[in-house]
């Protein structure tokens, strides 16, 4: 069976590595590169921030080249917009058709990616989608991949759950109403091994630090948002 070209967007989260693992398992894509928005100033990806040499390090024991795009000059939606046009040029000339993400129900985001990808006739694909957080929890349980959180917000599982491995204890102390995987925003990982590893990727975790972003809102307004980081460093 011949396979389908695609780009994998890279976050090196638990969801983005349980989505890459049900990918391959699948057989019906050649994953091409591992694709990662990077900020320009910290050289940590977005959201996540996880340094350049642990993604390159991850990237190195998939077997799957890493493709970094750089956010600037501000790191705004507007530089992410253009970043990724380019980038989708870029995998286009080589004949990729398919870019696969790691969501699960956030439909906002699934339109944003489609209506983002459909002009340039690439499709959109979402290995865990339908599927509720508890099932898609269970199933990252029982696949075998590691990982940590380093991100978390402030207001709510706060510093104290930073460093701690996703497991079943974890996800039971969880408080209630918060999203098993982390969906909305409450916490982020970095996933260091598992079955799309060859190796584990090595890391440690520094000084927890906390920063704020003020973002502004449709209605002209901003509004500040609080995290809690690991500090993730190379061992």
């Amino acid at each position: 069976m011949e396979r389908t070209k695609a780009v994998f967007n890279w976050s090196g989260g638990k969801d983005s590595a349980h989505a890459l693992w049900r990918a391959i398992e699948s057989q019906r894509y050649e994953i091409v590169a591992l694709l990662t928005t990077v900020n320009h100033d910290t050289r940590r990806s977005t959201m996540h921030g996880i340094p350049f040499p642990l993604l390159q390090a991850q990237a190195a024991s998939i077997g799957i080249p890493l493709h970094a795009v750089d956010l600037t000059p501000k790191g705004d939606m507007e530089d992410y917009q253009t970043a990724m046009s380019q980038a989708v040029a870029h995998f286009k000339a080589q004949g990729v058709t398919h870019f696969i993400f790691g969501d699960i129900f956030l439909h906002d985001v699934r339109k944003y990616r489609e209506q983002q990808l459909a002009p340039h006739g690439i499709e959109v694909v979402e290995p865990l989608w339908g599927e509720s957080s508890q099932e898609v929890m269970a199933d990252f349980l029982a696949s075998g991949l590691k990982t940590v959180v380093v991100t978390t917000m402030d207001d709510g599982l706060g510093r104290a759950a930073v460093g701690r491995v996703v497991d079943r204890d974890f996800v039971a102390s969880l408080p209630a109403g918060t999203d098993p995987n982390g969906e909305n925003g409450e916490y982020h990982t970095f996933c260091y091994d598992g079955p799309i590893f060859a190796s584990p990727v090595p890391f440690r975790l520094g000084t927890p630090f906390r920063r704020s972003y003020d973002v502004r809102l449709d209605d002209g307004t901003s509004k500040s948002y609080a995290y809690w980081f690991a500090d993730l460093r190379e061992a």
